[in-house]
Order: C-alpha cells, then structure tokens, then sequence
C-alpha cells in the first residue's frame, strides 16, 4: 500500500476517524493502531504479518530477560542471543540466496559445479528497517537507555504503519513515552502533518516518480546505448530522484503520525548543502546514520585508539551500511566509497597544515556533492559491470542522439530548488496557515492535491527504499 495512492487515502481517513473515536482509552487507541499497521502491511503479503510480530516478540522478550538480570554476565548472554537472533532474520531474507550464488561461483573457478539449494526468498518489504527497531530498543534496555517496554508498547514501536516499511528509525527512547500517554491534537500539529503530506506527495508523485520513469530507468537499463549527455543527465536525475523520493517519505510518514497525535524527528536536513562527507552524513537519512554510528561505529571503538582504529571503524561501518542496502557487490562499493572519503577526510583533519583554511566552501559543496554522485551511480546500477559501462559512456563525450528533454531538466532544477528550501519555511507557514479559516484551509488543500494529481505522471513508481 503505497502513500501516495487513492487507496492509502481511503484507508488512512477510516483509521484516523476509528482511532480518534476511541481516544477515551489509550489502550484501545493503541490496539486500534497495531491492528490497523499489520493491515497495512498485509496488504502488500499477509504471510509475513507473522514474521514481523516474531520479531517484535523476539526482541521485546530479549529485552525483559537482560532487565530481568541483575549480572553482567547473563544481560550480555541475552543480548548477544537477541542480536544474533535479529541479523539470522536478515541474513535469511536477504543474503542466503546471494551467499549460495557467490559459493556456487567460486567452486565453478575451481571446477566443482554443484547444485546449490537456492530458495529464491521474497524480501520482505521494510525488513531491514523494523529489524534495526526492534534491535536499537533491545541494545537500549541492555545499555541502561531506556526501561523496558509493555509487550503492546514494543509491538506498535516496531509495527507503527507510518515508519514501518522505509523509516525514519524512530528509537524506543523518543516514541514509545508518546505512547504511554494518551496523544493532544492541536491546529499546529494537524497544519504542519497537513503541509508536510502535500509537500511529500508533490516531491514523489510528480517529481521523483517522472524522473524515475521517463529519465533514469530507461538510461541505467542500458548505459550502452545512450550518449554522455543522457547518462550525465540522468545521474543528477537519480541524485534529485533518490533525495525527493526518500525525503518524501520521510515527510509524510512524521505528517501523517503528526496527523495521529505523534511526533517523529527530522530524516533530511538539505544533505547536498554538506561541504564534507561527514557533514553530509549528519544531513542524509539522519535516523539511519545515527543509527550506524551509536550501534556499530562506537560499539567497534569509534573515536578511540589511533588513527589507524578511527579509519578501520570507518570502513567497517560504511562496508557494512552499504551491505545493509542489499546482496549486491554494488552496494559494497558504495559504502566503500564512502568509507573511504570519510577516512580521508579523517586523516587530513589530522594532518593538515597549520593554518589551512580549506577549500571555499561552495567548491567544497561542489566537490561532495560529485563524490556522492558517483557514489550513487554504483547504488543505483543493476550490477559492477552496468556501473563500469555507465561512467565509461560519460568518458566518450558522445553528445548525439540525447533523449534528455527541457522537461527532464526542469524537474531536476526544480527538484534541487526544493531540497535547498530550508526546512523552517515548512514550519514558517504552518504557523501562518494555523490561523487561517478551517473551511479555506480545507479547500486551499483539496485544490493543491487536485492540482498535484493532474500533474503527476500516472501511475506511481514504488518508494526505492521499499526494497531495503
């Protein structure tokens, strides 16, 4: 069920109205709301209803064990049991079939074919989003951050429908306290969720999905036959295309939990505004890079040690958060790339000259943002060899035959325009439109989603996070 469709509006309106109706009993606002999610994410495959409440268990029952412990000993037995028994889930869906592929390829170079028992697994839509949940609030209880949750409270966490198939990650820390209390709705919250859908639904629906069909999926399906100027042009496509479709989620997953009485954090703060990597990563899918550096990066000594530990760290957490996105060697040369820079970066703080001042910085944004395009040819490429063959095709400076239209070019701008608005003007307005008359307000909205529907492109691409 994807957001910006008829059918998610249908069924949103009829959970908002049931959920509202029954806020005399937060307990049933909440069983309302965990019945309403796993209906949601039934409707794309009921089967793996079932594995997500396991995992929700999993992690809820991990977590009571290590409060239950008074020892160090057995708090760190049930945790490591919990984490191994969360990554056993993602290692199954996403990388069995992939492992077995690459055993199968090196006993081929050895010449010993053998027929592997692959079981081409359905990836189960967000798995790796609500298995970083489960397992952030499990680490939570053990680290002392947080007490453990009610069996009702863990399982909404993990199952709560606006964030639960593409984020953001949001910690046990920050939501499950909304949830032992019965939610206020104010005008402030219902004009910012308002505001936030529409800007969502605009930068997905007419942007993000445009460019994804008639720019950059017909130019990465085969870089081979399209000249530099497509492939040029269809790179900047898919840097606008993955920010405005992601950060689209992002918007009207907090609008629409805003919309329920609930806030989520910021995702996207203006990331191609980053003047180094590191900046970039504070900006970009905030709740997942927080979650890359306090769970993974400081667990394997973050700062500490020399600089050779620092920049080992580094790689170890980007080779890994490229894993994270998928079995494809396409996404560890992403990370890898990234790792890289980041240690770079590291290294040159440290070894610089006295009184360098750097770069300008809009040569220094200049400059990121590229490396992070090229970052994003090998993410969204199909396999190495398509990667290699795209930017080869750049290197030939063949400008024939170019299907890049003024279109394409105008919603690129226009898609860069928006990720440079800066995200106060958002709140800036909700305060102006609080105030507004509730009937105009209504109107002026319904005609904005109107005009956005005539515009956008039919039909509606899926969310690209969908496959992580």
């Amino acid at each position: 069920m994807l957001f910006p469709t008829l059918t998610f509006g249908l069924f949103f309106l009829l959970v908002y109205a049931v959920v509202w109706a029954a806020s005399g009993s937060n307990e049933w606002r909440k069983i309302l709301l965990l019945v309403a999610s796993w209906a949601f994410y039934g409707a794309w495959d009921w089967r793996f209803v079932a594995l997500l409440i396991f995992s929700a268990f999993v992690n809820w029952a991990a977590a009571s064990l290590i409060s239950r412990s008074e020892e160090e000993g057995p708090r760190k037995f049930w945790v490591t049991a919990g984490v191994i028994a969360n990554l056993a889930i993602l290692g199954f869906f996403k990388y069995y079939d992939f492992f077995l592929e690459q055993v199968g390829l090196l006993l081929d170079q050895f010449g010993w074919h053998r027929d592997l028992p692959l079981l081409s697994i359905i990836l189960p839509v967000g798995v790796s989003f609500f298995t970083f949940q489960g397992m952030s609030y499990m680490i939570d209880v053990y680290k002392r951050r947080v007490p453990p949750a009610r069996l009702l409270d863990m399982t909404l966490l993990m199952s709560f429908f606006p964030h639960l198939v593409a984020g953001p990650i949001v910690r046990a820390s920050h939501l499950i306290p909304q949830f032992r209390r019965a939610p206020k709705l104010d005008r402030g919250m219902v004009t910012m969720g308002i505001l936030l859908i529409v800007w969502g639904l605009f930068k997905k629906a007419v942007v993000a999905s445009w460019l994804s069909v008639n720019l950059v999926d017909p130019v990465f399906f085969d870089p081979t036959v399209r000249s530099s100027t497509d492939l040029i042009v269809a790179a900047y496509g898919y840097a606008v295309q993955i920010y405005c479709d992601f950060s689209a989620y992002s918007d009207m997953a907090i609008g629409i939990a805003a919309l329920l009485g609930y806030r989520f954090p910021i995702n996207f703060n203006q990331p191609y505004r980053a003047a180094s990597l590191q900046d970039f990563w504070r900006r970009w899918h905030i709740s997942l890079s927080s979650w890359l550096r306090d769970y993974l990066y400081i667990s394997l000594g973050g700062n500490r040690g020399g600089l050779f530990y620092i920049c080992r760290n580094l790689m170890i957490t980007m080779l890994l958060g490229g894993i994270w996105h998928g079995a494809k060697w396409t996404f560890l040369i992403w990370g890898g790339l990234h790792g890289l820079v980041l240690a770079a970066e590291r290294i040159w703080r440290d070894v610089k000259p006295e009184g360098w001042r750097g770069l300008p910085k809009p040569i220094a944004i200049l400059l990121i943002f590229h490396i992070v395009l090229l970052g994003w040819i090998f993410f969204r490429a199909d396999s190495f060899a398509t990667a290699i063959a795209y930017l080869a095709g750049i290197g030939k400076l063949d400008m024939a035959n170019a299907i890049v239209t003024p279109l394409a070019v105008a919603l690129i701008l226009l898609g860069m325009a928006m990720h440079f608005t800066p995200p106060r003007a958002t709140r800036d307005m909700a305060m102006v439109l609080r105030r507004a008359n509730p009937l105009l307000l209504g109107l002026g909205i319904g005609a904005m989603i109107l005009v956005i529907d005539a515009m956008r492109f039919e039909g509606v691409a899926p969310f690209i996070y969908y496959q992580f």
